[in-house]
């Protein structure tokens, strides 16, 4: 097969593993960078030129799409989609998941167990949002943010009130959540392939840091996850229609709520902490999914 990576560095940890594993099986396999493609959005002869060349008899692709460039790129996966090729997420789903007020209102929708989350425009009604969600402690993020950034945990009442009035100063969209005390600074990721959760690791904060992610200084390790946390994550990427993801849990004393569903999960950390073959796991999914004609939304939406 032909398989296209959508990234932007050819070096990421999680670009060279997935390049290396489809390799090993004898696939062709190229790094494209997603922001130097130019596209023919054409309704008869829709094309994606990259350094000059007409991008043709690609059978799959691999979006690692960054989430600052989550506008262009998904609509250079929306664009492989209208040329029928094979997306193991499509574009619809990377949307979906990187909007986080869209996607937990999807998951509340489907049952899905969440923090109480609170989401307001003006700063009239803060004190109201701060005792909708149980009052603080309790948890402050911009709906932009990633890898931990734009997350803050206020402590008191006053300190909720400082720090929701001084975001939506700064014209942030925020939500504010529980804070979950029983989780005690950790959450689960799991990695979802074609339906099944393949891999998790528990990663917790540094000492004093009730955030989790390994890029803040997070430690990871195996963990065994129960039969609900594993149904809660499989049924929350299908819900995002991502046929891969990263599913972040937390533990709580209401049984597993949902985190956050990642379109682009690392697969550094995970594979380091399990030892599993991650990126071979997506790349067999390839083989038996991608062909002309799978698309299911061939680029509408």
């Amino acid at each position: 097969m032909n398989i296209v990576i959508l990234s932007r560095k050819a070096t990421l940890y999680s670009t060279s593993r997935l390049a290396e594993a489809a390799r090993q099986r004898g696939h062709d396999v190229s790094v494209i960078n997603p922001l130097r493609c130019y596209m023919d959005i054409t309704s008869h002869h829709p094309a994606i030129h990259y350094k000059g060349e007409n991008l043709e008899g690609i059978d799959a692709v691999i979006p690692r799409i960054g989430a600052s460039i989550t506008f262009f790129g998904t609509a250079v996966v929306r664009q492989f989609e209208m040329m029928d090729v094979y997306s193991v997420n499509e574009s619809v789903a990377i949307s979906r998941s990187r909007d986080k007020l869209r996607s937990l209102q999807l998951l509340a929708k489907k049952g899905i167990g969440l923090p109480v989350t609170g989401f307001a425009h003006s700063t009239k009604f803060t004190e109201g949002l701060i005792k909708m969600v149980g009052g603080a402690p309790l948890v402050v993020k911009m709906i932009e943010g990633t890898q931990g950034i734009g997350v803050v945990l206020a402590e008191t009442q006053q300190a909720a009130q400082s720090v929701i009035e001084a975001f939506r100063g700064l014209k942030a969209n925020i939500l504010v959540q529980e804070y979950i005390k029983e989780a005690k600074g950790s959450d689960i990721r799991c990695i979802v392939v074609g339906g099944k959760v393949v891999s998790a690791m528990l990663r917790k904060g540094p000492e004093g840091e009730f955030r989790s992610n390994l890029h803040r200084g997070g430690k990871a390790a195996l963990v065994k996850i129960t039969p609900e946390e594993r149904s809660t994550a499989t049924r929350a990427a299908n819900i995002m229609g991502l046929n891969v993801a990263g599913v972040d849990l937390l533990r709580s004393n209401h049984g597993p709520v949902v985190m956050e569903v990642n379109s682009s999960p690392g697969l550094e950390g995970i594979e380091k902490a399990t030892g599993k073959d991650i990126a071979g796991t997506i790349i067999e999914f390839i083989e038996k999914n991608a062909g002309p004609g799978k698309t299911r939304t061939r680029g509408k939406g």
